[in-house]
């Protein structure tokens, strides 16, 4: 490992304790929201409101020198709302671009499933193809660009379930889940004066973020372990309690956050570890069941667990 490299993860590291000074208990979700955003990739955070899912994106922006915008999903959000609108200028004579919050670095997608489809799909141009269309024209957006979107179990009431083609665009889906006991006394304890996300300072600035993710980009990962990500997607498709299963860019999802686990592991190399304890992050909302799936009470993080149980490990490390 050269000197540089050491430095840039030393750097993961602090953005990891950043975090934890603000989020208790949840150092799993925490590690695996950095592994999205050195992916190049985005998070859905479901849970039930109060859990800490707008404070985890508040405590990683505020972490990095980057421009944070967040868009608050209503049920009268505008597609315009999001992407930004041309507006006249009698003086000028012309046009001007406004642009929308969509044109930050890190950008919180709050509550995403309050609003309609139609503006919900707003979002799924930027996050594929890192540009927006405003009037014809095409935009393309900050780097680097990072959407951490929250939203409400659809049970509840005013919501709206995601597409499953805006689904497919997010990396990893994740849950927050309640606290323990010790940990939200502990939460009262840090809370009860100043918030700690008060005092939180920028410890990672753009252009290392950037150059962090070109690192991830070239990680090595053996061709027994990509034909292994490839068994596992496979598997999901051909599995009976699957109505349809996880697409190829699952396969390249799956195969970007083990570049970005293993760089955070300290290693410049995938084994077949990373990609077992990623797939259900990276699978499971990518998954429709049967009918009789459902029936039986199945949910998409069990049937990966079953695939894997069924899928042969690669006997090499993965080292090149």
């Amino acid at each position: 490992m050269t000197q540089q490299t050491f430095l840039m993860n030393h750097k993961v590291g602090k953005l990891l304790s950043n975090i934890k000074k603000v989020i208790i208990g949840k150092d799993e979700v925490a590690k695996l929201s950095v592994v999205a955003l050195l992916a190049k990739g985005h998070v859905l955070l479901e849970d039930v409101p109060g859990v800490g899912k707008t404070m985890l994106v508040r405590a990683l922006a505020k972490s990095l020198s980057c421009d944070f915008t967040r868009i608050q999903f209503t049920p009268d959000l505008l597609p315009s709302d999001v992407t930004g609108v041309s507006i006249y200028n009698p003086k000028e004579l012309q046009f001007e671009f406004r642009p929308g919050p969509i044109l930050g670095n890190i950008v919180l997608a709050d509550e995403i499933n309050r609003t309609s489809p139609k503006t919900q799909s707003a979002l799924l141009e930027g996050m594929e193809e890192k540009s927006i269309t405003v009037d014809g024209t095409s935009i393309p957006l900050n780097k680097p660009f990072f959407v951490m979107a929250t939203q409400n179990p659809i049970e509840y009431e005013g919501t709206y379930p995601l597409p499953e083609a805006q689904l497919d665009r997010f990396l990893l889906k994740l849950n927050m889940g309640y606290p323990s006991q010790l940990e939200e006394i502990e939460m009262l304890k840090r809370t009860s004066g100043t918030h700690p996300i008060d005092s939180i300072e920028a410890i990672m600035e753009k252009e290392e973020l950037i150059e962090l993710q070109q690192q991830v980009d070239d990680i090595f990962i053996n061709e027994s372990i990509q034909r292994y990500i490839v068994d596992i997607v496979s598997g999901t498709r051909e599995h009976a309690k699957v109505f349809l299963g996880a697409s190829p860019r699952a396969s390249i999802a799956l195969m970007k956050a083990a570049k970005a686990y293993a760089l955070i592991q300290d290693r410049d190399y995938v084994v077949p570890d990373d990609v077992k304890y990623l797939a259900p992050f990276v699978l499971s909302h990518r998954l429709i069941l049967t009918s009789e799936g459902k029936f039986e009470g199945k949910s998409e993080r069990a049937i990966v667990e079953e695939v894997l149980a069924q899928v042969k490990v690669p006997i090499d490390r993965g080292v090149q």
